[in-house]
């Protein structure tokens, strides 16, 4: 069990602690199974930062409840992002996503991100699959939902849907990288 260390009033009201985002991932596994009838061909694609550290979770308890690893890869999507300059930034990175398999065919890809807002992180992180070759299915697990979308995207896989205000700020830390585990909420600002 993650250690518990004390919010940072900064953070925000918390939404979800430790055993909750434990629950909402462990649940999440198991629609991911019930959905492609097991966990045969899944690969899951953290995207970096927090969702590569929930995809790698994740990867051990599908291999828990399935008794077969499931691999999970970081995924890297700044060079795929529309808020830069594609083709001069994109050629700043020589493989930007050197862990992905060089063949996707036959293969289901779960993308696994932290917070869904506007849909252009996901965007990304598909064009960077799709850049690398064509599974079978990309699916897309989320930590948190919060709406305002500006692209028609939508999680197949959701922890917990938080309807926010744009003027709100959702936070997730994640033991691996924030040394504790929660989801929290302020104003921004």
């Amino acid at each position: 069990m993650p250690a518990h260390t004390a919010p940072d009033p900064s953070d925000g009201v918390v939404v979800m602690d430790a055993d909750a985002m434990r629950r909402a991932l462990t649940r999440i596994c198991y629609e991911i199974v019930e959905r492609n009838h097991g966990a045969q061909n899944l690969l899951l694609a953290g995207v970096r930062t927090r969702g590569a550290h929930l995809a790698r979770r994740m990867a051990e308890r599908l291999a828990e409840v399935e008794s077969r690893p499931v691999q999970a890869v970081d995924l890297d999507v700044r060079a795929y992002r529309d808020d830069r300059d594609s083709a001069g930034y994109r050629a700043s990175f020589a493989d930007p996503n050197p862990g992905l398999p060089s063949d996707l065919t036959g293969l289901t890809v779960v993308l696994v991100d932290d917070v869904l807002y506007t849909g252009r992180t996901t965007r990304a992180a598909i064009d960077a699959i799709l850049a690398v070759g064509r599974p079978a299915a990309v699916q897309l697990a989320v930590l948190v939902d919060r709406g305002h979308r500006e692209l028609p995207i939508r999680a197949d896989f959701v922890g917990k849907n938080l309807p926010t205000s744009a003027e709100e700020v959702v936070a997730v830390r994640v033991q691996e990288a924030d040394g504790g585990d929660r989801v929290t909420i302020r104003k921004a600002g």
